[in-house]
């Protein structure tokens, strides 16, 4: 699998967005920038289409097969994962003190990402995040257990349905006849989503109610390998995922698939020397590709190259440490709106970011390299059980 430079700089982009977006509902800034940054939620789409790509890559590399698979991703998920859940959970009794912030009002977004006290079913909750399932439950079974403790790991939970799904049914299908299957699952979902009572509704973190994110990041992997020859069955995934996305929310949710399809051609963009056609065509085709080189530039850019390796970190990491620095920050600045706000937004994006920079290096990394080496083992010994004990070297596994 080549790597996809572009891809790991927008992951940079993605998850600093995410943690501005947690960050700004809590000082008293200008309602232009609130809003700027008010699209958390859209970010995170993203995140689910750029999964459906790896994934695909993953499971082509390790042959479908579950074993290995399934060890590469445990370790690249849960090391991280159960470090910062620590942190959540001891966090999670502390009281948000929105009553010393004045200037966030009872219909402030900011009420919506700290939650405080303990929850009454914190045992269910906890054994539904440990174990990923707490995507599962209509609202009328496990309120709110979705996002009970930690609530970016809500998307987690998705992403192991979808790793499960694409598992079961990859090899099978193919990835053209995959991708229009979660398509399908989608325009499902809106359907239940429609006709049940609130009781029976899913939460955002259920895969159908995501599927069709997932279902243009499958088919991106189509295009990554064929090129222009994949062009038509991207276009047709693209225009299905746009009218589920209209469906579901309006325009907003036209950003995750429109940003997605800017990112991919910019790291997919290799100019042509001749341009055939009138001279009109040859110009837009110049400027299209100044912009593509641009949008390419930027993502390949160092700094967003970095912040790409530790965006799983910093997406994690960000909303239980905002939430101490807050809640500390509360009690000793006496209400001064300008004070805290000076001290809050500096504090909430550095400590996040030299926190998830530690949690790379000392547990992402080696849990990765450890994993990478038991998965080639495990894949090895397949290979060797499905030949036979005379058949020849197992294949290389990606």
């Amino acid at each position: 699998m080549r790597r996809l430079v572009c891809l790991d700089g927008l992951r940079g982009v993605l998850a600093t967005y995410v943690m501005l977006s947690h960050t700004l509902p809590f000082a008293p800034l200008p309602a232009w920038l609130h809003w700027l940054f008010q699209h958390g939620g859209a970010g995170v789409d993203v995140f689910f289409i750029l999964s459906g790509l790896v994934i695909v890559q993953s499971l082509d590399s390790f042959g479908y097969r579950p074993l290995p698979f399934l060890i590469a991703r445990v370790a690249r998920i849960y090391p991280v994962f159960l470090a910062v859940f620590a942190l959540a959970v001891a966090v999670q009794p502390l009281a948000t003190r929105f009553e010393a912030l004045a200037w966030i009002g009872p219909e402030s977004p900011a009420r919506h990402i700290w939650s405080g006290g303990w929850p009454s079913g914190w045992g269910v909750g906890i054994a539904t995040h440990l174990t990923m399932t707490h995507g599962l439950f209509p609202n009328g079974v496990l309120p709110d257990v979705w996002v009970g403790f930690l609530g970016a790991a809500w998307s987690l939970s998705t992403e192991w349905q979808f790793y499960l799904l694409a598992l079961l049914i990859g090899h099978r299908l193919g990835q053209r006849r995959m991708a229009w299957v979660f398509l399908a699952m989608s325009a499902a979902a809106v359907i239940w989503q429609t006709a049940m009572p609130e009781t029976w509704r899913f939460s955002r973190a259920f895969l159908p109610n995501k599927a069709h994110y997932f279902a243009l990041g499958v088919i991106s992997a189509l295009a990554v390998r064929k090129g222009r020859q994949g062009f038509a069955d991207y276009s047709a995934v693209f225009a299905a995922t746009l009218l589920l996305c209209l469906v579901q929310g309006g325009l907003d949710k036209l950003l995750p698939p429109l940003t997605w399809t800017l990112c991919l051609a910019a790291q997919l963009y290799s100019p042509s020397p001749h341009t055939r056609g009138p001279g009109w065509l040859a110009r837009v085709s110049v400027c299209v590709g100044t912009a593509l080189a641009t949008v390419a530039a930027v993502l390949r850019s160092r700094p967003l190259v970095w912040l790409g390796a530790v965006s799983y970190c910093i997406y994690l990491v960000n909303e239980p440490l905002q939430k101490l620095l807050g809640v500390t920050l509360a009690a000793l600045v006496g209400g001064d709106a300008a004070l805290f706000t000076a001290l809050w937004i500096p504090g909430a994006v550095i400590l996040p970011v030299l926190a998830s920079w530690w949690l790379h290096e000392r547990i992402e990394v080696p849990a990765q390299h450890y994993g990478r080496g038991l998965a080639l083992t495990a894949g090895r010994t397949a290979s060797i059980t499905a030949c036979g004990p005379r058949a020849g070297p197992s294949p290389h596994i990606g």
